[in-house]
């Protein structure tokens, strides 16, 4: 009897472990299943987040891009600036002078001078065995202030083209002439020769002259010119245009 109650026992105690083993081995496998699981959605999460930060990294490589050529833009765009800047300021500097020159030429674009060798009384000059200058001394024009009558030399105020004209006059067995000269250069002269009474020997020209150039009457060597209160001998010249 009381073996048959300990073999009783004892397939009991088998039959529960072997129960509680297979209970055991299924939370396991659930356990394995759910790890699984658990896993691949981590490997999921993985691979979208993966995903995620490799676009982004082409976004911010993109816009990294597009800031650098937005800087470079800005930086052409700063330089093409500067640029028309100084280009303006070039231009305006140019219209300034431009305008200044036109403000010039227009304050000397009449100029014209006339005058005679002596302003009263009568005079003899002459004869020299050199070439000196002739010093006109009344002045009945002088638009511009281009003619000097304590030197009796012209200065062109603006470049242009001039137009002169003198007039030397003498008497007796002595020749009369008076030279042109430009800036030292002789150009035309004016010569007349006679055994008696009066004679009047004149001549013109027309100069380019550029600003500062000096123009003026010299007595011819050997020669003798007079004049009085008729204003025998006379230089005159005037502007005929601007250039």
């Amino acid at each position: 009897m009381e073996i048959m109650v300990f073999f009783s026992l004892l397939l009991l105690v088998c039959s529960v472990s072997t129960n509680q083993t297979e209970a055991d081995n299924e939370i396991l496998d659930q356990q394995i299943s759910n790890q699984q699981a658990f896993s691949q959605d981590i490997h999921a999460v993985l691979r979208e987040l993966t995903a995620s930060v490799a676009v982004q990294k082409v976004e911010i490589r993109t816009l990294k891009q597009e800031n650098q050529d937005q800087e470079a833009k800005l930086e052409r765009q700063k330089t093409e600036t500067d640029q028309l800047k100084l280009q303006s300021k070039e231009q305006v500097a140019k219209l300034e002078t431009e305008i200044d020159k036109l403000k010039q030429e227009l304050q000397v674009k009449q100029v014209a001078f006339s005058a005679s060798l002596v302003e009263q009384g009568s005079r003899e000059t002459g004869p020299f065995n050199t070439q000196i200058t002739l010093i006109f001394k009344r002045v009945v024009t002088n638009i511009g202030n281009a003619y000097n009558k304590h030197t009796g030399i012209f200065t062109a105020p603006v470049r242009g083209v001039y137009h002169f004209d003198w007039s030397v006059h003498g008497y007796g067995n002595i020749p009369v002439g008076g030279v042109l000269f430009r800036n030292g250069e002789h150009i035309f002269v004016a010569y007349e020769s006679q055994t008696s009474g009066s004679v009047t020997a004149s001549n013109g020209a027309s100069l380019l002259l550029e600003v500062g150039d000096q123009v003026s009457v010299r007595l011819w060597e050997g020669a003798r010119i007079y004049d009085n209160h008729n204003h025998l001998t006379t230089f005159s010249g005037h502007l005929i245009f601007t250039l």
